[in-house]
């Protein structure tokens, strides 16, 4: 079958194009490296820190807001790697509490824009 518009459509439905973010790991020079905030920043890759939201209703916390401290961080990395500010990473490397997890995990299912440019490894 030729290779026509509709079928190479298809192809990239069908394939996963979005970044994988990964729980933990080693990162390499051209990894994104999301840090929890009290998590030693890493050597190698293009890092951001980010504050988890705390307990309790404060000014400017995670349910006021239109988007989470980790769904900007993710923003920034995607913005820095357009703009060539970053390297051309083709992972996300998340160095994180459990609960710094769960914020990582709950702004890839809950954020529309995020869920848009990564996904789960």
């Amino acid at each position: 079958m030729p290779d026509t518009p509709a079928r190479h459509y298809l192809q990239c439905v069908m394939e996963d194009q979005r970044i994988p973010v990964f729980m933990g790991g080693t990162p390499g020079p051209n990894d994104a490296v999301l840090v929890e905030d009290g998590h030693a920043m890493p050597a190698l890759g293009h890092a951001i820190r980010f504050v988890p939201p705390k307990f309790g209703h404060q000014p400017g916390c995670f349910c006021c807001t239109a988007r989470g401290p980790v769904a900007n961080a993710l923003s920034s990395f995607y913005r820095d790697r357009a703009m060539g500010a970053a390297p051309y990473f083709s992972r996300v490397i998340v160095l994180a509490s459990r609960l710094g997890e769960a914020d990582v995990k709950a702004a890839l299912n809950q954020d529309a824009v995020t869920r848009a440019r990564y996904r789960l490894a």
